[in-house]
């Protein structure tokens, strides 16, 4: 099991659990702490968090801003991929490609997700499906994260 999955398993049980290993894990990739995400789920070819609507991550508008939403979505499969990619390979992104599709008007759950499948065959082009989802169920940001597997050397 990969540390972020046996971080994820051992601390969200917790009282503030889940808040802890949100910390922990923007520890690891700083910037993901401008968002203050928190995590509600890690599993292999799954992963979701909360961006909290806060005026931090407010555009112009009011509503929480695209790159923020971005931000969201690569921790979403950040968290996914190390939770779920066999111990002998390795990976980096190599593009996101969204679309916006709403407005971001409350707080934001992203979505990262995958098939079991996709982990275990030859081809290094991984793309891990990504959204995320208004208060209301609306999807106001939708794509894919495409990433590069390789064998670990």
């Amino acid at each position: 099991m990969s540390q972020v999955l046996t971080m994820w398993t051992k601390v969200s049980p917790l009282p503030l659990g889940e808040r802890v290993f949100s910390l922990l894990f923007a520890q690891k990739a700083p910037y993901f702490a401008s968002i203050r995400p928190r995590f509600t789920l890690i599993e292999p070819n799954r992963a979701e968090l909360v961006i909290p609507k806060r005026r931090r991550v407010h555009n112009h508008l009011g509503t929480v801003h695209a790159i923020a939403l971005c931000n969201g979505l690569e921790a979403a499969m950040g968290a996914l991929a190390e939770a779920t990619i066999p111990a002998d390979k390795r990976w980096i992104p190599q593009g996101m490609e969204v679309a916006y599709t709403a407005k971001a008007t409350s707080d934001i759950t992203c979505i990262a997700e995958t098939d079991a499948e996709q982990w275990t065959g030859s081809d290094p082009n991984l793309p891990v499906r990504v959204r995320g989802v208004r208060d209301d169920g609306t999807v106001v940001i939708e794509g894919v994260i495409r990433l590069w597997v390789t064998p670990r050397k």
